[in-house]
């Protein structure tokens, strides 16, 4: 493994001729440097793991080994690739029964419900930290509904459908070294409930300087430099699971599928007639891998979509297309569906892709900088896209109520309001709503990114029951009892200030200005 990597010579004349390859201007011997340096890089990088490893106590060698050889292999595939991963025209249309509709699904029978569920593992994604909204900590923590958080509800769900149902579904937490300790101390208090929790660590992987492709970590202990290493996203579940050993202890318990959903998307829950779909299949064979989507709307353009491709069923994320078909992609008209991030995987599948090292999910590129300048890249996959290495893979187009996720606080105003009511940990959507859609919501980030800042500005939550858009900027403030009806826009210019009074009816009106509302 020398420093140095001899390019391949090459005719001259070849040299100054331009590579016919899209719009680059390069002379063709440049590749071979480019090669070149891609082997050092490889080579200086595999020097640089072996460094942290040797400096690692013998007892957290083996499992810390077995994380970098996952990124070594993500970074020599990062390496390999050559433009975008999807080539536009043969990108072909969703063959018939690709996508089945949910409203066409079997409701099982209430006797058949518990041997269903004895066959299914939930797990849940939770390895992001609340920073985006102002909140220390992991994610799964922030109160989204009468002081419970994201896991309450969870756990809630989970334990009602055992109670129920008399069975006995495991919950399992996927954390990353960001989450781990603090989600160890709050799962205690579970401690007495109906319900098996069991949590593992998605991989931890170095950061990359992105001048010199190798790693910014000086030592292999993490949390002494947090700032050099990532959670590689979330299609590290699938070895991370594997590696952890409770794949392997679920195949044995007997069970077949794992429900995958982020922890923040409170529409989330297990499905029964998703259930039914996968263990009694009208076909011979058993789906391997189901995604659920839904229909697209304006908001949600930028979402993962299911393209056939190459004879398969497969996730296109916005960041593998040609820049010049970006709008395409965006099309509603063209692309129907995107992806809600809910998942069922075959568990002995799962068991076999790994196994087989038959994992070729996309790579996503992730550029940042840190907070002293250095500019670096983060490898990362998505879990959805190893639908294509699964065999019998097929969407459900689900309603939209099984998608809602709390990205910021426009939607925990929505989670919190009276457009749902709370059922056994589940969000139930209010009858008086007059239909299905939720109303687009746009927060001005300037006070309301926060949480804490966003409670601060609501006396209490308005009722939303007839709302269809809100937009609010500047400093603006809510008093009690509010009621906002059709679209409602209040936007307080810079300096000014707005109090909504309490017990205000706001419909389809747009409110500028300064509007102080002294009490008297």
């Amino acid at each position: 493994m020398g420093d140095s990597v001899e390019a391949r010579p090459k005719a001259d004349d070849n040299r100054l001729k331009p590579a016919i390859r899209s719009h680059q201007r390069t002379p063709s011997g440049s590749r071979d440097f480019k090669e070149a340096t891609k082997r050092d890089a490889l080579a200086r990088l595999e020097v640089e793991l072996e460094r942290l490893l040797a400096a690692l106590p013998e007892n957290k060698q083996m499992l810390v080994e077995k994380e970098f050889r996952g990124f070594k292999n993500l970074f020599s595939r990062f390496l390999a690739e050559q433009g975008p991963s999807v080539t536009w025209e043969k990108i072909e249309r969703l063959p018939e029964g690709a996508v089945i509709d949910y409203s066409t699904l079997k409701t099982p029978t209430t006797d058949n419900i518990h041997h269903m569920l004895d066959k299914l593992v939930v797990v849940k994604l939770n390895g992001g930290l609340g920073t985006s909204m102002g909140c220390k900590g992991p994610k799964s923590v922030i109160q989204v509904r009468n002081e419970l958080t994201f896991l309450d509800l969870t756990v809630q769900q989970i334990e009602h459908l055992n109670k129920t149902y008399k069975c006995n579904v495991p919950l399992v937490l996927m954390n990353s070294f960001n989450t781990d300790e603090d989600t160890q101390k709050v799962i205690r208090k579970y401690k007495g409930l109906k319900l098996e929790i069991h949590t593992f660590n998605q991989s931890c992987h170095p950061r990359i300087n992105r001048e010199s492709l190798l790693p910014i970590a000086m030592s292999p202990d993490v949390h002494s430099n947090i700032e050099a290493w990532y959670p590689p996203g979330h299609g590290d579940f699938y070895e991370s699971f594997y590696n952890s050993g409770l794949l392997q202890k679920f195949i044995k318990e007997g069970r077949t599928y794992c429900f995958i959903s982020n922890i923040d998307n409170l529409g989330a829950t297990v499905d029964m007639n998703i259930l039914d779909l996968l263990l009694n299949p009208e076909q011979k064979a058993q789906s391997e891998f189901v995604m659920e989507v839904t229909d697209k709307t304006r908001a949600d353009v930028k979402g993962g979509t299911l393209i056939q491709y190459e004879e398969k069923l497969r996730l296109l994320e916005i960041a593998q297309v040609p820049k010049e078909h970006v709008d395409d992609f965006k099309s509603v008209s063209q692309f129907k569906f995107f992806n809600t991030n809910n998942l069922w995987a075959k568990l002995d599948a799962i068991q076999r892709v790994v196994e087989r090292g038959s994992l070729n999910m996309e790579i996503i590129v992730n550029n940042k900088s840190l907070a002293d300048g250095v500019n670096v890249i983060q490898l990362e996959t998505a879990v959805g896209a190893a639908m294509k290495c699964f065999e019998g893979g097929i969407g459900v187009n689900v309603p939209r109520s099984r998608f809602l996720p709390v990205k910021k606080t426009s939607d925990l105003l929505l989670v919190m309001s009276n457009l749902y009511s709370l059922s056994h940990g589940s969000l139930v959507m209010s009858p008086q709503r007059m239909f299905p859609t939720t109303p687009l919501v746009k927060l001005g980030d300037n006070h309301f990114a926060k949480v804490k800042e966003f409670l601060n500005r609501f006396a209490t939550i308005p009722d939303l029951i007839e709302l269809d858009h809100l937009t609010v900027s500047g400093d603006v403030t809510f008093g009690r009892g509010v009621s906002l009806k059709g679209t409602v826009i209040v936007i307080a210019n810079h300096g000014d200030r707005i109090d909504i009074p309490s017990g205000a009816l706001l419909e389809n009106k747009i409110v500028s200005g300064n509007l102080r509302i002294l009490d008297h």
